[in-house]
């Protein structure tokens, strides 16, 4: 089974968040950075499933610029299999559909049976990238999962509804579900693996923005161009 998970690098929960002069940002030198706290459930499920079945590869994906790779790198050393970055230069992209539409313009070729996102990202707080990516890629897609089944061409999951009710849904693959926090207990990095990570294949996409356009209802679209991916070791 091939898993892809979704990571993100988001500022600490205890990092000072200095505002740009222009309003427009953060300032990010100013930040400490770390991974997105839900999506260490996400990888921990991924490597579960793999182990269950006995076979397979969890392949971490994040998009953002240079210093995202920390969090891929983590995922690595935790026991992931290789990585996939989509280098951002210039301006962040912080939509979550367009997000959504540059990662799956990657994924669409790597023909993954599960795609796991975190709840959501401790930043934006949207919640939308997994759903929206496996539209985009007609996979069937599944929220607030509590527990994972896989069965054979399916994955039984078990979501969290409102007021204490679960709902247990039945979901062929390919399939993009977003991982509950509390589901499992993340592992940690072993000195083996971070030893490890380093030698992992992490393949590079680099987006450029090459135009960005604003609209009067304040919403921003960015045009992007996309490099030949180059591969690091």
């Amino acid at each position: 089974m091939k898993i892809a998970v979704l990571v993100k690098q988001v500022p600490g929960s205890e990092t000072a968040l200095p505002i740009l002069g222009n309003h427009s940002w953060i300032d990010e030198e100013q930040v400490s950075f770390v991974m997105n706290p839900p999506d260490n459930f996400a990888i921990e499920e991924a490597l579960l499933i793999k182990e269950r079945t006995g076979d397979g590869e969890v392949v971490i994906v994040s998009m953002g610029p240079a210093r995202a790779q920390k969090v891929i790198r983590e995922g690595l050393a935790k026991g992931a299999d290789r990585g996939i970055h989509l280098e951002e230069d210039g301006q962040i992209q912080t939509d979550p559909l367009s997000i959504a539409k540059s990662i799956s313009s990657i994924l669409k070729d790597e023909n993954f049976d599960l795609v796991l996102t975190g709840l959501q990202s401790d930043d934006t707080g949207m919640g939308q990238t997994g759903v929206l990516i496996g539209e985009m890629l007609g996979m069937s897609t599944g929220t607030l999962v509590m527990e994972t089944d896989v069965q054979d061409n399916a994955i039984r999951v078990k979501r969290e509804l409102e007021s204490g009710w679960f709902q247990w849904v039945r979901l062929p693959l390919p399939a993009s579900i977003s991982i509950q926090s509390g589901l499992n207990t993340p592992r940690y990095p072993s000195l083996r693996g971070i030893m490890g990570a380093k030698k992992k294949r992490l393949k590079l996409y680099h987006f450029l923005i090459i135009k960005v356009i604003q609209y009067p209802n304040q919403l921003t679209k960015c045009l992007f161009h996309r490099h030949p991916n180059r591969l690091k070791s």
